[in-house]
């Protein structure tokens, strides 16, 4: 019942069987864009075992950066904000993957129903701002190399695999550098 998404696996199991009759189990390629900036959110998802996904923000000069990874820790699109809005960020797979999904308007009929499945989301919401700080302290204050084994330790954590298949394009994207840097701290960590 629900089984692979830690945050859901955390639910009484009363509470897990008002939002089993409502989610569906959707797969993901790595590379598959969820949400696209300004596009409404009408559905939260909730990453299964190895899959990942992250928050990307396109900046003025075209670079993209990554700001949040979620893997099976968490989920994805208008936990707490009702859902309905805009995204703000695009939210892309990086680690191919089962999800859950839950349209916006059934979760807010369930968390009006449960106040554990309300507070858990809000704590989560809480626990995610908290990373983004962490990220903001760790982009100004820590080197590139530094950046990058975090955050490839991170992807392991979440996939619960030792390998994380991610070009050197992709990791220069989601730090913000160029390519070219990106394979010289690939072969660094070699």
């Amino acid at each position: 019942m629900l089984e692979g998404s830690n945050l859901l696996g955390v639910l009484r199991q009363k509470d897990r069987a008002l939002l089993k009759p409502l989610m569906t189990e959707v797969h993901f390629a790595a590379g598959d864009t969820i949400y696209d900036p300004g596009e409404v959110v009408c559905h939260a998802y909730f990453p299964r075992d190895r899959a990942l996904a992250v928050f990307l923000v396109e900046m003025e000069d075209g670079d993209v950066v990554e700001t949040t990874m979620i893997g099976r820790e968490g989920a994805l699109g208008g936990i707490v904000s009702q859902g309905r809005v805009p995204s703000y960020a695009r939210s892309c797979v990086m680690h191919e993957g089962e999800f859950y999904r839950i349209a916006s308007a059934d979760l807010e009929r369930v968390k009006a129903e449960s106040p554990q499945i309300r507070d858990l989301f809000t704590r989560y919401a809480d626990c995610m701002m908290a990373q983004v700080f962490q990220s903001v302290a760790c982009n100004a204050s820590h080197t590139i190399e530094q950046r990058a084994a975090k955050w490839l330790c991170a992807a392991i954590d979440r996939t619960g695999e030792d390998e994380i298949a991610m070009t050197q394009e992709q990791l220069a994207a989601m730090m913000g550098i160029g390519r070219s840097y990106a394979s010289r701290v690939v072969q660094r960590f070699k």
